[in-house]
């Protein structure tokens, strides 16, 4: 190759065309901060042909390939990017600076700069709000499973002491995949601990309540959607990761158990039952603390709560509801189809992402603690229990994936986010 010819097939790596660059900051960006593959995929091939730029784009959890051009002008590019979790107030700030790219309002350049800054602005909520909001959320979901007075204050505590855990990790620069096995070993032992020495208390349902956020749900949900939809490689990888996730938690747990003396129990038995039980209006008082906590953990904007709490709390009546009248699958179907439909009207009368409020909506509703409840089983030997409840989980992630898909059939969503 002469040095000549080196040049030339040099020069469109540079990324001097600026379309070619901001298309590349643009994906990485929606990777990074929480964008499934199907929505992710659909927006870049929007924008870049309101860009006249011919392009494709491969999007798993942890890397991006995209390819620029066709024939001899085609170039490929590789990202690795880990894709985030779900910062909502920036989704909806890039969704702003690219729907006024496309309507021709600002120019590539602005609309990199107005990028950039979105970036690295400052999260919504400060941590001491996040660990306050993560408390919040163990403590809702505790009571929503039956819990008592010390069950719902200890899984509040537990959710503020592993918000300050990942906060620990993540300074301390600690090796991936660690954060599960601690958490669910540390949350076992403290619950366990004081079930047997302070406070007599349910511990399982306690360890449940506080693991409730660390437990992949929405990520099962979101590959079986990925799946649903085509979009194989990135649902595959996903599956792949939340079952891990799900597998190293309940190894944190099953230690801390094997560990400690009474630990264990036998046929699935209880050996503390709710000592101090909460009367039957506990649950609609604590009902709309769930979205408030949900809406601040991925980062929405305070103007978008009252979204947040419609969709959310109609679609957890919706499903209870329904579960109770004919199945637990069709009530996630019937819920699940309540939030997609409510997000897809608030996106078309907003013009803003679904996302927005199909997330925090969505998590509510998601099989994480069926999954749970399953392994736990499995490890008690209790096999027939743990392949029911695996089937279950399995179920009613279908079912929620199914009914998000209708709701997209009956009311199409105006925004692609």
């Amino acid at each position: 190759m002469t040095p000549g010819s080196e040049r030339q097939w040099m020069e469109p790596l540079s990324l001097a065309n600026p379309r070619h660059a901001f298309l590349l900051k643009t994906a990485e960006l929606l990777h990074q901060y929480g964008t499934p593959s199907y929505r992710l995929e659909r927006v870049m091939g929007k924008l870049s042909a309101s860009l006249d730029v011919d392009s494709t784009y491969l999007y798993t959890p942890t890397s991006l390939i995209i390819s620029i051009g066709r024939g001899d002008e085609e170039r490929t590019f590789l990202r690795r990017v880990d894709s985030g979790e779900v910062d909502v107030s920036k989704l909806l700030a890039f969704d702003a600076i690219l729907e006024e790219l496309e309507a021709g309002e600002i120019t590539i350049s602005e609309a990199t700069r107005s990028l950039d800054a979105a970036a690295t602005a400052k999260p919504t909520y400060s941590n001491w709000t996040t660990a306050a909001a993560s408390g919040i959320a163990c403590g809702s979901v505790a009571v929503l499973f039956g819990a008592g007075v010390y069950e719902g204050i200890l899984a509040f505590l537990l959710g503020v002491f592993l918000c300050g855990l990942s906060y620990s990790a993540a300074y301390w620069g600690a090796e991936r995949g660690l954060l599960e096995p601690l958490a669910g070993f540390l949350v076992a032992v403290i619950s366990l601990l004081t079930a047997q020495h302070w406070i007599a208390l349910d511990d399982r349902l306690t360890t449940l309540a506080a693991l409730i956020l660390p437990l992949p749900g929405l990520t099962l949900t979101v590959a079986l959607t990925e799946l649903a939809l085509g979009h194989l490689a990135a649902g595959g990888a996903r599956l792949a990761g939340a079952a891990v996730k799900l597998l190293t938690l309940v190894l944190g747990v099953g230690l801390a158990w094997r560990l400690i003396p009474g630990g264990m129990h036998t046929a699935g038995a209880l050996p503390y039952t709710v000592q101090l039980p909460l009367p039957d209006w506990a649950m609609w008082f604590t009902l709309p603390l769930a979205p408030a906590a949900f809406a601040v953990l991925f980062r929405v904007p305070i103007s978008q709560w009252h979204v947040i709490f419609m969709v959310s709390i109609s679609g957890f009546l919706t499903s209870r509801s329904m579960g109770q009248w004919f199945a637990p699958e069709v009530g996630s179907f019937c819920g699940a189809t309540v939030v997609g439909v409510g997000s897809n009207l608030y996106a078309r009368l907003t013009n803003r992402p679904a996302m927005a409020a199909q997330t925090p909506g969505l998590l509510i509703l998601v099989p994480g603690s069926l999954g749970y409840r399953s392994l736990i089983a499995m490890l008690e030997s209790q096999t027939v229990q743990g392949i029911e409840l695996a089937f279950n989980m399995t179920l009613v992630a279908v079912s929620l994936v199914g009914g998000l898909l209708f709701a997209n059939l009956l009311l199409p969503p105006k925004r692609i986010l």
